[in-house]
């Protein structure tokens, strides 16, 4: 049986914790971020990751084969 790849995407989104829970950043950080557009409130929100929802982590486990 043959290796598997790993998906190029996916692998600079997600991360995989110890646990097995997926790690992911924020969306809408990259246009209109300075200036206007955002306020201080929404881009502090946005800075930092969080933790995948459920429904979509058996499809990135799958793309992420040997993480």
């Amino acid at each position: 049986m043959p290796k598997l790849k790993t998906h190029s995407g996916a692998k600079k989104r997600f991360k995989l914790t110890k646990t097995g829970k997926v790690i992911r950043g924020h969306a809408n950080s990259s246009h209109l971020f300075n200036g206007h557009g955002k306020t201080p409130k929404v881009k502090r929100g946005i800075r930092g990751t969080t933790v995948a929802d459920k429904t979509n982590v058996a499809a990135v486990k799958k793309m992420l084969p040997y993480q």
